[in-house]
């Protein structure tokens, strides 16, 4: 089941807190973008970020968002703006140091 473009578009709206989001279509998904940084993705009406150490706290449930790929945490809660752009801020802050 590929995600609709509602759903897409209902987490670009959560995420709009924070000014630099981009999205990119791939295979029926879509790739996550924060400050040119992918931190996560919406796969199949769900919202799914890497896993990093900054973003553990959250106590998020892994789930892996298709066949073969790395797990992810899962985004339950996406209806809180603020705690979106925190986990959102958490997780890119991990990332930008692994570059």
């Amino acid at each position: 089941m590929a995600t609709t473009r509602e759903y897409k578009d209902f987490i670009l709206e959560q995420l709009n807190l924070l000014d630099t989001i981009t999205c990119r279509s791939m295979m029926g998904e879509y790739l996550l973008y924060y400050d040119g940084i992918l931190f996560g993705g919406i796969y199949d009406d769900r919202l799914l970020v890497k896993i990093v150490d900054s973003n553990k706290k959250y106590n998020m449930r892994e789930s892996i968002p298709y066949d073969g790929a790395k797990p992810m945490y899962l985004v339950d809660d996406v209806d809180n703006q603020e705690t979106l752009r925190d986990i959102v801020l958490d997780t890119c802050k991990d990332l930008r140091v692994k570059k």
